[in-house]
């Protein structure tokens, strides 16, 4: 049951960082700021950039059939739909804040790095529950056989 309700919400993730994709690509100008610091500048060409990401959705989102199809493991594979729900998420924070950066609006940046190590660190949280999980379904299973 909750393998299905994190394949909904894996599918909304998905189809809005698809969305989040479209909608930067379309506000970005030809040349795209991707890091902007004292050792210089990286820019690159918005269409390539579109693509590289867009392969990167792709693969992050088909790695879910990969490990459904290979695993009979429910628990594994609803927590699996959660990570590449984090990653979404992720993935969309940070689109966003390379779309408003390379925009011609001015906006102050002091809030948007707090919101990336957010979505950051809720993806690193939710790696770590795995050992977590797998310790107490091992711990009670051991219980269940006494």
């Amino acid at each position: 049951m909750i393998a299905r309700i994190f394949k909904a919400m894996w599918f909304l993730s998905m189809v809005a960082g698809l969305g989040g994709l479209l909608w930067v690509y379309a506000g970005l100008p030809q040349q795209v700021i991707v890091l902007d610091d004292a050792s210089g500048r990286v820019e690159t060409d918005r269409e390539f950039l579109f693509y590289i990401l867009m392969v990167f959705l792709m693969i992050v989102n088909v790695m879910v059939f990969l490990v459904r199809k290979l695993s009979k493991d429910d628990t594994l594979v609803a927590w699996f739909y959660g990570l590449i729900i984090t990653i979404n998420i992720f993935f969309i924070v940070a689109l966003n804040v390379l779309g408003v950066y390379n925009s011609t609006e001015p906006f102050d940046f002091t809030q948007a790095g707090i919101v990336v190590y957010l979505s950051l660190g809720l993806m690193i949280l939710w790696v770590l529950s795995w050992p977590v999980i797998a310790f107490l379904r091992k711990s009670s299973a051991k219980h269940s056989l006494i």
